[in-house]
């Protein structure tokens, strides 16, 4: 065999084994349909993964409210007219894992310009291993308590609902969704999220 085909190869092989790795990363569960079912779902997916939707389009958030994992009421209707961020998550999650730190260092940057982060912790059937995860990461915005995930649940087929953990959706200040990732987020991905829905007025 050639040398040339060996590298050709070996370059084939690498390049199949950094895509499925890259699969295996971007989520750590989902059941793999599309939001939407094939209808008209007004939403536009870019090139980084992140689907948003035109001022005009958003449907309203659905009502999210429970306990916190500290066990205090939260309801994300109380954050009407600041940007909301949701964040679901799961101590099990490499991904979530991976992301937890930016979700931090961008939640402290923004909360000033009326941004709210909100955790929605799923799957996760011990309440202490979630508490855990929010300490060694030094999570401090709040993080309901969705053990059965029924929370994921009340996001209306068609809209960008999450599909996957660890998924992130925007609701805008008028209490709608406006923007969703069913991926693990840096900080400069979350920002490009985040920013046009500061700036709009």
């Amino acid at each position: 065999m050639s040398s040339g085909r060996a590298s050709r190869r070996r370059f084939t092989l690498l390049a199949a084994l950094t895509a499925a790795g890259a699969l295996t990363l971007s989520a750590c569960s989902g059941d793999g349909t599309k939001a939407g079912g094939g209808g008209n779902t007004n939403f536009v997916t870019g090139s980084g993964g992140i689907s948003t939707v035109a001022k005009a389009d958003r449907a309203d958030a659905p009502k999210l409210d429970g306990m916190t994992l500290e066990g205090k009421p939260l309801d994300i209707a109380d954050y009407k007219g600041k940007v909301v961020v949701l964040n679901f998550w799961g101590s099990w999650c490499g991904p979530c894992r991976a992301e937890a730190k930016h979700f931090e260092k961008v939640s402290k940057e923004t909360g000033a310009r009326g941004v709210q982060f909100v955790g929605v912790n799923t799957r996760d059937p011990q309440k202490s291993l979630a508490v855990s995860f929010e300490e060694d990461f030094g999570v401090t915005y709040p993080s309901l308590y969705d053990p059965t995930g029924k929370l994921l649940l009340r996001f209306p087929k068609g809209t960008l609902n999450p599909q996957a953990i660890p998924s992130t959706v925007v609701v805008d200040r008028d209490g709608r969704i406006a923007a969703r990732s069913l991926a693990a987020l840096d900080a400069a991905k979350l920002r490009e999220m985040i920013d046009p829905l500061v700036a709009e007025k």
